[in-house]
């Protein structure tokens, strides 16, 4: 079973930047979609990102134009690059792997989540 870890998290002031990092442990060789998702307090969890296998993006409309989605299969890392923070970006920030359960059984998974990394943007 995979295991993922996110990390960048922290305090920053409106305006400013972040990386976050989600990192897979227990790979296996297979290559899976990959999410960011966020969750304010009192807030439902929310899409932000997504990127394909194939490292296409795609963006919740919040975000597009200062978040960018990336992937380094290398290192077993999917990154979060969130520029021009605004305050309504604090959140808890997740990042999920989807599940799979094609053909190619080796890589047959349930969808993982990590366990999150906070992001508070002050005004």
């Amino acid at each position: 079973q995979v295991q993922l870890v996110e990390s960048g998290g922290g305090s920053v002031q409106a305006g400013g930047s972040l990386k976050l990092s989600c990192v897979a442990s227990g790979y296996s060789g297979c290559s899976y979609d990959m999410n960011w998702y966020r969750q304010a307090p009192g807030k439902e969890r929310e899409f932000v990102s997504r990127i394909r296998r194939d490292s296409g993006a795609s963006y919740a409309d919040s975000v597009k134009g200062r978040f960018t989605i990336s992937r380094d299969n290398a290192k077993n890392t999917v990154y979060l690059q969130m520029n021009s923070l605004k305050p309504e970006d604090t959140a808890m920030y997740y990042c999920k792997q989807d599940a799979f359960y094609g053909i190619l059984i080796s890589c047959r998974s349930a969808e993982v989540w990590g366990q999150g990394t906070l992001v508070t943007v002050s005004s």
